[in-house]
């Protein structure tokens, strides 16, 4: 299977509301808040959250997968140094694309980022689209902390390209059905770990993934728009990323040493761009492909924040919902 055609998976500026921020008062540390904003690529989550952020004194804690490698900016759409500026972020630009990242380590650096924020009388922001770091977070998960093999990985990475992804799934699925029910047979990469864990424990990812949620009060805020009109926006979106730079960014991370097989390049808009960067398409095509990913992914992405699911509260992000918003927010801040 051609590689082209696989899916993968600042500064501290003085805020308003001062030091101290009036909505927090005096309260029990297990009922602090933390405000959550997810929703798809490209629905408008960053702009919304960094208006909030600098109205109501809040700081953004990035829960973007992609958004933690160094020198992955323009691909990944990080906010730029003058919004940095504007509202203090945490967690972008963590580690460099050929460090290993797992998400024990994000939720680590997540909840110590939260409590700092929390600490400083602020108030925590969680915004992002990758589904498996909000949830880590949010619902408290006990990530097993086993470290990679790496003989063990290329071994089933081997196996999945004789066989394929599905029959790797499918052995997953004989060891642990929880979790093959929960991992697109796709994402290969998280199929592998899921083995990774059973093989070197013993016992599935899933009855180790416990759960306990954080001493924190939650509120979800979701932002959504009508599928043909988001899919305009991801197609703007990609063609705005090749206008910015982004073969010359992919072009400078391999200069740089980062070779194309690490799992940070595989991202969206990455892999892509490797194809053309190595003759295997054209630009054109690779711009295709980028469109076309980002859609898929985004139907994945709400397989993690379903429509339905009644802990978020649903915005529609064409209705300009700054206000409503803004109102959903101060109230659960002054509850």
């Amino acid at each position: 299977m051609r590689a082209c055609n696989i899916i993968g998976g600042g500064g501290m500026p003085n805020m308003k509301g001062g030091e101290n921020n009036k909505h927090l008062g005096s309260r029990d540390e297990s009922q602090l808040p933390l405000v959550v904003i997810v929703g798809p690529t490209a629905v408008g989550k960053t702009r919304l959250a960094l208006r909030l952020a600098e109205e109501l004194g809040a700081e953004i804690v990035s829960a973007d997968s992609r958004q933690v490698y160094r020198g992955m900016d323009i691909g990944t759409d990080k906010p730029t140094a003058e919004e940095r500026q504007r509202v203090p972020h945490h967690l972008i630009d963590v580690v460099n694309p050929d460090a290993e990242f797992t998400l024990a380590q994000y939720q680590d650096l997540a909840y110590a980022a939260i409590d700092d924020v929390l600490a400083r009388g602020r108030v925590p922001f969680l915004v992002g689209g990758t589904g498996l770091y909000i949830k880590a977070v949010v619902e408290g998960w006990s990530i097993p902390r086993v470290k990679p093999n790496e003989a063990l990985r290329a071994k089933l990475y081997r196996e999945a390209e004789v066989k394929g992804g599905m029959a790797l799934h499918a052995r997953l699925r004989r060891v642990d059905a929880v979790a093959a029910e929960k991992i697109d047979p796709r994402n290969v990469r998280r199929v592998i770990r899921a083995l990774e864990v059973y093989l070197e424990t013993g016992r599935p990812i899933s009855e180790l993934q416990r759960r306990r949620p954080p001493p924190y009060r939650v509120l979800q805020v979701g932002l959504t728009m009508e599928r043909i009109a988001l899919y305009r926006r991801i197609d703007r979106r990609v063609e705005r990323m090749i206008e910015r730079g982004l073969v010359e960014e992919v072009k400078g991370l391999v200069e740089q040493g980062y070779g194309y097989e690490l799992p940070a390049m595989s991202g969206l808009g990455y892999r892509q761009v490797g194809c053309y960067l190595r003759g295997e398409i054209s630009l054109e095509e690779a711009v295709r492909l980028i469109k076309r990913d980002t859609r898929r992914f985004v139907r994945q992405q709400y397989n993690w924040f379903r429509l339905d699911d009644e802990k978020i509260r649903w915005f529609q992000a064409l209705d300009d919902p700054y206000e409503r918003v803004k109102g959903v927010i101060l109230q659960f801040l002054d509850h």
